[in-house]
């Protein structure tokens, strides 16, 4: 495939490689669809097939150009999350929702990172940066397990406020650690070194939120569909950029940005225009993401790898078992929960390339090495342990009581928005509702 770049321009051969891209995307998931494997899946095995280290259909220099795609692909991801910011849906979710998010997901990072640098003698900073990222959830496989088997319940209602809010969690966490592991070595670091990073930090939020205020006066009713679109990509790209000029991460900036426009506006509209734009891109991201993944460092990085999945899991679940123990969540809650937190993909890899960037070149593509392989292994399981979740905790119910709730008249409880499973939006991701309660004990609603 050399000898046929080698006589291409530039632009031809990164516009033939950007087609060869989504293309075997495609492919891919069509063989992936047929083993009912996630499409995130199919995407990383087809960049690890045309990857350099298999076929070698797109060349390493060409690669290396690419890395625009993941910083677009994560401000669209982190906009999308800052909807799930609506002040309506957290005083839905409650206290109890907010605590449990928050135990599963800092236990994790916590166990992570302690394990990381005690038992495999790694960096605070490597160290750190793993704990964060395994703060992440992908709630993609878990919203269609939800949609595929008509779960509904307490514990499904739980489940979506949790998953909402665990990425929210997760950069949050990133943001904190990269200000950390940017600024300097272990040992004679100058003030200034850990001062400027933290404010850059700071800074970055607020510009978030003055884009959103920004976007909220500019898209009043009178602009056009198109136009709207291209106001928030162009607001978006341009956010990113700054951010990268002071090497800051983008996630949080663009998280506030679109946190600041929902709650402004009230515009749910803008956000579905968004995820209908995106799937090209998400697309070359996890496949751009499989080409970066060295195969070589899988025998170095077996052992972490294997043990950050492990750990990760174990530190979900007894985050989320001891502390719904804590808020008296019932027994489905406090045994099945963690189970359905399990997936791992899309903020995870994102996060993982911004780490690669704040630690030494191969520290950097180990930590990729690792998250990728992992989120191939997170994948693979994490429908059938949300299933599973799903039936024990008795949101799914067994086909004869299905089969007599068909037959009797549909009471009329079930239609309240409280007993359905809420719309996705492309990214898998429920839409905030804010008339859905959330019940962790029998009879009793939290307050909102």
């Amino acid at each position: 495939m050399s000898r046929f770049y080698s006589g291409l321009s530039e632009t031809s051969a990164v516009l033939i490689s950007l087609s060869l891209i989504l293309l075997c995307g495609f492919l891919v998931t069509r063989v992936t669809k047929l083993l009912r494997l996630p499409n995130v899946t199919g995407y990383i095995l087809a960049g690890v097939l045309i990857g350099p280290y298999i076929l070698g259909a797109v060349p390493v220099e060409i690669i290396g150009r690419m890395g625009f795609v993941s910083d677009v692909a994560l401000a669209f991801i982190a906009f999308g999350v800052g909807k799930f910011f609506k002040k309506e849906v957290l005083r839905a979710a409650g206290a109890k929702v907010i605590v449990i998010t928050l135990s599963e997901a800092l236990f994790a990072g916590v166990l992570m990172t302690v394990a990381t640098h005690f038992l495999f003698s790694f960096s605070w900073s490597f160290s750190l940066i793993l704990g964060a990222i395994a703060t992440a959830t992908a709630p993609a496989s878990t919203m269609m397990t939800i949609r595929q088997y008509h779960a509904r319940g307490d514990f499904v209602n739980t489940l979506l406020q949790v998953v909402a809010l665990d990425d929210v969690v997760c950069l949050l966490a990133f943001g904190v650690v990269a200000a950390v592991a940017g600024s300097g070595s272990e040992s004679g670091v100058a003030v200034k070194d850990v001062v400027l990073p933290l404010c850059y930090n700071l800074a970055a939020p607020i510009l978030g939120f003055f884009c959103g205020f920004l976007l909220s006066k500019l898209l009043n009713s009178r602009r056009s569909r198109d136009n709207r679109l291209i106001l928030v990509t162009a607001m978006l790209l341009g956010l990113s950029g700054l951010c990268s000029i002071f090497d800051v991460s983008p996630l949080l900036a663009c998280m506030v940005f679109g946190a600041a426009y929902i709650n402004l506006t009230g515009d749910k509209e803008l956000y579905h225009q968004v995820d209908s734009f995106t799937p090209p891109v998400m697309s070359m991201f996890f496949v751009v993401s499989g080409m970066s993944l060295d195969i070589r460092s899988l025998s170095t990085a077996g052992v972490i790898g294997l043990a950050y999945f492990g750990i990760r899991i174990a530190g979900k679940y007894a985050g989320t078992y001891l502390s719904s123990l804590a808020v008296g969540a019932p027994k489905e809650v406090r045994n099945y929960l963690g189970l359905a937190l399990i997936p791992q993909a899309g903020v995870a890899i994102g996060l993982a390339f911004l780490g690669q960037r704040l630690l030494p070149d191969e520290m950097g593509s180990l930590l990729l090495t690792i998250i990728l392989s992992s989120s191939v292994l997170y994948e693979l399981i994490g429908p059938a342990a949300a299933k599973g979740a799903l039936f024990w905790s008795g949101a799914i119910r067994p086909v004869s009581t299905a089969l007599e709730s068909a037959a009797a008249p549909e009471p009329e409880k079930l239609s309240d928005a409280s007993a359905t499973v809420p719309e996705t939006a492309s990214d898998g991701m429920p839409e905030p509702s804010a008339q859905r309660p959330i019940v962790l004990s029998p009879g009793k609603p939290i307050a909102k």
